[in-house]
Order: C-alpha cells, then sequence, then structure tokens
C-alpha cells in the first residue's frame, strides 16, 4: 500500500512509528507545511526507505490531488486539523484514492438555538456526498483514530457479542496525565480541543434523534480503570455521538471527556477573549485567527513527551441486556506515556491515536475491510481489528460494571 500521510504532528509522526515495519507498507510519503518538521520525523525513522518527504499546503485541494496522482497512491490519510478536511476529502475523491481521517468536517451550531438543536453537524459535508463516493467505487472511513475510531469499533464488537439489547453507549475519556514544567499545556491540539470542548455538545436518542445541549453539561464521576481511579467527566461534541446510531441499534449515545476544572476555566476564558474564534481577523495590517495565535503561544503536544507522566484511558460504556438479564460493560484501552516514550518515542495521546488508522490500513491492504461510500469504523466486523490490537503492542480490556 502507498499511503500520503497529509499533517506530520504529533499524531502523524506516530503514525508513521506504528506503520513502518509493516509488511503492506510499500510507500509512506510524510507531506507538511512544516519543512523542518518533515525532516525531524523523517530524520528519526528506523525505516527511511520507505519514507519521502515532501511539502504541502493542506488547504490546496489541487495540490494534494496533484501528489496523490504523482506518487500513484493507494490511500489519503487526513491527521491535520479537521479545519482542512473537505480540501482533503474532496482531493481524495478527484483523486480515486480511498480516503482516511481521525475527525469529520466541522460543524456550525444552530443560529438562533444552539443549545437545545443541531445546526450543521459533524460530519454533515462528507455524508452528503456518500452517494458520489458510493458511484464512483471509493470508499471513505471517517473518524479513524482512537475517539472517534477505538470507541467505535468497541461499540460495534459490544453490539456483536456482548448484547441482545442496547440501551446506552457513552464514550468515555479519562487519564491522571500531568505535565510537568507548564502551568497549561493540553497533551493534544489545542485547536481541535478548543472545537471540540467549546461548540454545543451533540446527543443522539431513540425518537428525538441529535440535540445539543450548553458546554460541559450533565457532569458525572466515571471510574476509569488500571489506577485511573475516579474522573469528572462532563458532554462534549465528538463525532461518535454522530457515526454509532447509523449502523448500531441503541436508544441513546454521549460523548463524556474528563476535562478537570482548570482545563475547563482557561476554555471559558478563552472563549470569553474571543481567542477561540477560527475566522482571521485584522491585526495592524495583518490577517490572523486568533486561535492560531492561542496554539503558537502554547507548547506543541508533540514535543511534550519526557514532561508528559502517567497513564489515558480510551473507552466505551454499554448499558442494555443480554440473555434477558442487565448487563453494563466498560470496553477500554489504557496507554502509559513513560512506556509509550521508551518504546516508541511518542507520546501517550498521540500513540494511542495512530495505532487505529495503521491497523485498518492493514485491513484494506490486505483486503478484510471493503466498502463504498463513506463510511464510520463501526460499520465494518469488529473483530478483524480487535485481533490485531494486541500484535500491535495494544491490548484492550472489559470490565464488567454489573
Amino acid at each position: 500500500m502507498k499511503v500520503l500521510l497529509v499533517g506530520v504532528g504529533g499524531v502523524g509522526e506516530a503514525i508513521a512509528v506504528v506503520a513502518q515495519e509493516q509488511p503492506w507498507l510499500e510507500q509512506m510519503i510524510l507531506a507538511d507545511y512544516n519543512r523542518a518538521r518533515v525532516q525531524e520525523v523523517y530524520g528519526r525513522l528506523r525505516m527511511p526507505h520507505k519514507f519521502v518527504p515532501e511539502w504541502i499546503d493542506a488547504s490546496d485541494r489541487g495540490q494534494i490531488e496533484a501528489m496523490a496522482r504523482r506518487y500513484g497512491v493507494d490511500l489519503i490519510m487526513n491527521a491535520v486539523d479537521p479545519i482542512f478536511n473537505e480540501a482533503i476529502f474532496d482531493a481524495a475523491y478527484a483523486a480515486g484514492c480511498t480516503y482516511m481521517d481521525l475527525a469529520m468536517t466541522l460543524s456550525r451550531p444552530h443560529p438562533s438555538d444552539p443549545f437545545r438543536q443541531c445546526g450543521v453537524k459533524l460530519g454533515d459535508y462528507q455524508f452528503a456526498r456518500a452517494g458520489q463516493w458510493e458511484e464512483k467505487g471509493l470508499l471513505a472511513i471517517v473518524g479513524i483514530g482512537v475517539e472517534p475510531g477505538l470507541s467505535d469499533i468497541f461499540a460495534a464488537y459490544a453490539a456483536k457479542h456482548l448484547f441482545d439489547e442496547i440501551e446506552e453507549i457513552g464514550v468515555r475519556d479519562g487519564s491522571n496525565l500531568e505535565v510537568r514544567g507548564y502551568a497549561f499545556a493540553p497533551n493534544f491540539s489545542i485547536w481541535t480541543t478548543i472545537e471540540e470542548c467549546l461548540n454545543p455538545p451533540v446527543i443522539w436518542e431513540e425518537g428525538r434523534g441529535w440535540f445539543t445541549t450548553e458546554p460541559f453539561s450533565e457532569p458525572e464521576v466515571f471510574h476509569f480503570p488500571e489506577g485511573i481511579g475516579p474522573v469528572e467527566c462532563v458532554n462534549v461534541e465528538h463525532e461518535e455521538v454522530l457515526l454509532i446510531p447509523r449502523w448500531i441499534p441503541c436508544k441513546r449515545v454521549t460523548f463524556k471527556y474528563g476535562l478537570g476544572d482548570q482545563f475547563i476555566n482557561v476554555l471559558k476564558v478563552i472563549q470569553m477573549l474571543g481567542l477561540d474564534k477560527k475566522e482571521p481577523i485584522d491585526v495592524k495590517g495583518v490577517r490572523v485567527a486568533p486561535r492560531d495565535v492561542v496554539a503558537a503561544c502554547l507548547p506543541d503536544p508533540a514535543h511534550l513527551g519526557d514532561r508528559m507522566f502517567g497513564k489515558t484511558c480510551a473507552g466505551t460504556y454499554v448499558k442494555g441486556r443480554k440473555d434477558g438479564r442487565p448487563r453494563q460493560v466498560y470496553i477500554y484501552q489504557v496507554a502509559d506515556n513513560e512506556t509509550c516514550m521508551r518504546k516508541y518515542g511518542v507520546q501517550a495521546v498521540v500513540w494511542q491515536t495512530a495505532v487505529n488508522p495503521v491497523i485498518a490500513m492493514e485491513l484494506l491492504a490486505n483486503g478484510i475491510w471493503q466498502g463504498r461510500g463513506v463510511l464510520g469504523p463501526e460499520a465494518f466486523d469488529p473483530d478483524p481489528f480487535m485481533e490485531r490490537m494486541p500484535r500491535y503492542d495494544f491490548p484492550y480490556g472489559i470490565q464488567e460494571l454489573l
């Protein structure tokens, strides 16, 4: 398989690290706007002969299409902030390539009732074009990171093997990670974090469909496994809520994230000052997006690994019935940062995100996952994916809660 990897930030680097020794990978183009970053990542790889460093503008559909054609790639892997999704998604269609991303196209809140009604939902741009992709015989897998991605596969596994009826599917993300040496240092893209945390969260319910609530609503304490312990989680806008109900019969879907009071307060201040805006404004004759300024002022998550300590847990809580009896389970994956740094040279959050698209690449390369149109991870058989997780040093656990 030949892959055009658009974006070699923290997750992009981890994708290259995880994929480099896989026999199905013939070539991966490392493409990014930051030339120095491309060379930095390229220089760290143990198998550089499989990689080609390139400069790319992720907002330029024509340039992405041309690069895909020049290298004859089979797959375009989108590993940049979702503001670029439409250009990369359309470029893959034009080039006749399979497409994968970590997060779907962006939402826009309802103009008059944002905390009760959906406006433009995550992925609406992509699903509106699903018919075109299907007619052309092309496949786009949207949301194939850890959350969304692995969490959706866990939901599909639960529906297939663990439940006869599902009442609720709730993705729950929590950690005890700390970054030492900084007053405030997110361990993932702050651009994406601002987007998903400050937008109205989406909930899905049978008979009601998708609706929204206020940011950070419905706090609950969730007890995470493997020593992480209790973490307060709140509603956050996330792709699983837009994906899971399309393929898995259930009555309610939510996503809750353990952010912590300090993180929430910082996000509220950013919003209060208007620094969450992604539209450029004029600053003494220079056009700049306030959110880009925030991102530039904070440390790069890709370079925080040696200052991070603790574990992060991604998982899916499922409540329902099996053989006539009530059942609740939590299917999860835990990554320890010191272990990830020692084994792979990348921090836990980006490694945990990156393993999933690499496993999906293997399944596509070997013809095990096949399809047409725009599909979420839960549209595929979860078994081959989960069978491969231990081979990638990526074990999962199932915790019975009843």
